[in-house]
């Protein structure tokens, strides 16, 4: 029996596991990078989505005044829309059909994130 042959083989397979191993942690290291990556894209999204729809509920309210103050000049809201030079309005797309899962922590996003024009917002 060669036991110098033996050794070395057994010397190439440490190696071989060694370098395999060093890969591995290298990969690992990447998939919680971009884990964290991911997890911080849907933190932002949820935060832009709640924005909008501050936007949007802000947007509503600011056009149910302007129609009562419309109203109240006896101007037509429609009448005014018509005339106006406005930009074609923006093409809606589907919504998605797959439901994304959602970190529930994630949603309880502190007053001072939220953008807003109406400072009596964050106040509360």
């Amino acid at each position: 029996m060669d036991i110098g042959g033996t050794a070395k083989k057994i010397q190439k397979a440490t190696k071989v596991a060694e370098e395999s191993y060093k890969k591995m942690q290298l990969m690992m290291e990447k998939m919680q990078e971009m884990m964290e990556q991911m997890q911080q894209m849907q933190t932002d999204m949820e935060t832009t989505s709640r924005q909008v729809d501050g936007m949007e509920y802000e947007l509503a309210e600011q056009r149910a005044i302007l129609e009562a103050m419309a109203d109240e000049q006896g101007l037509d809201v429609e009448d005014v829309l018509d005339a106006a030079d406005l930009p074609e309005p923006p093409h809606q797309e589907a919504e998605p059909t797959e439901e994304i899962p959602v970190d529930e922590s994630a949603e309880e996003a502190a007053p001072s994130q939220q953008a807003t024009s109406r400072p009596s917002v964050n106040e509360e």
